[in-house]
């Protein structure tokens, strides 16, 4: 009898549980769809151009080599002409020093005095550097000192660099934002997710010159339609190329506790329940399809393995794997 008492204080708990966060994710839904039709997003003055464009895997969940540290987190180094840019800096899920990030960047020769500028995606864990520094609004490359030049960093929301690389300076992006030279934020775009609450993302825009503008992005939680159709409204130029993660943990995630997984539960704007599904993704093929890019990749640190085949299969020779240490090369 005791035991029925356990069970059934549990179940009204969990119920009570869900019914407060259903009532959260309807509220917090309205307030990012109003949000977002109030932001204003004409379209951008020319934001000139660049001639050469890579983008390096630093973090991601599959490398080129074994040698290399993977992890369900980003962290991308992006080149445009002379300019160097450090987009997110990874997980570090065991709290390391030196972090994945650390380590690899010197198997791969790169030196942070090398680094001009940051781009902080979104305020998320696996873009931080760790669970300690999305409760508290920060980032760290490592839990220990690196000797990060002061650099600008741009966040479309609140965060201060941690202790262990204090010097960098934020500034936070509230509409779409010519950084340098053919260098864009497209700026924040709100989505209030189940568990994880609001989440401003924005998206860094490269205007390749002779090809059009690359999105290179964090986690897609906007949805790439979203996205899609922010670039639409700010550039002149055609999307030429899509990299990055768009959120797609369906039939697996790379974060699983048994048999449930969490990134499909967490990254999501539906109830549990309804997640994300085989349709979300083929629609969101389709919206890419109709830009006909040149090219596209897939982050696997938030996307399955099935996602990921989906998407090769779409886009043929125009898909690249997106894997740590496998340069992605754009020129003009």
């Amino acid at each position: 009898m005791v035991i029925l008492y356990i069970f059934a204080g549990l179940a009204a708990v969990i119920l009570l549980f869900l019914i407060l966060k259903l009532a959260q994710l309807k509220k917090g839904r309205e307030k990012a769809h109003r949000d977002l039709a109030m932001m204003d997003c004409e379209k951008l003055p020319s934001i000139g151009t660049v001639k050469n464009l890579s983008i390096l895997p630093i973090i991601d969940f599959y490398s080129t080599s074994d040698d290399l540290k993977t992890e369900p987190g980003v962290s991308y180094l992006v080149k445009a002409d002379d300019t160097t840019i450090l987009l997110d800096v990874g997980y570090n899920t065991k709290k390391e020093h030196p972090s994945p990030l650390m380590l690899n960047m010197g198997k791969l020769d790169v030196k942070v005095e090398d680094i001009d500028m940051m781009f902080i995606s979104h305020l998320h864990v696996d873009h931080l550097g760790g669970m300690k520094e999305q409760r508290k609004k920060q980032f760290s490359l490592s839990q220990g000192p690196v000797p990060l030049p002061e650099i600008p960093v741009y966040a479309p929301d609140k965060v201060t660099p941690s202790k262990w690389n204090p010097r960098p300076r934020v500034e936070v992006v509230s509409e779409p934002k010519v950084i340098k030279e053919g260098i864009a934020s497209i700026g924040p775009i709100p989505r209030f997710l189940f568990l994880m609450g609001y989440t401003l993302e924005h998206s860094l825009a490269v205007n390749v010159e002779g090809k059009g503008i690359v999105l290179i992005i964090g986690c897609g939680h906007q949805t790439i339609e979203r996205i899609i159709e922010r670039a639409q409204a700010l550039f002149n130029e055609p999307i030429y190329g899509i990299i990055g993660g768009l959120h797609f943990p369906v039939n697996g995630g790379r974060v699983m506790i048994g048999p449930l997984n969490i990134q499909g539960i967490v990254g999501s704007d539906n109830p549990p329940w309804r997640g994300i599904s085989e349709q979300d993704v083929m629609e969101s093929i389709e919206a890419i399809k109709r830009e006909d890019p040149g090219i596209v990749s897939l982050s696997a640190h938030d996307s399955s393995d099935w996602s990921i085949d989906r998407f090769k299969e779409a886009f043929g020779d125009r898909y690249r794997d997106l894997r740590v240490g496998e340069e992605i090369v754009i020129q003009k």
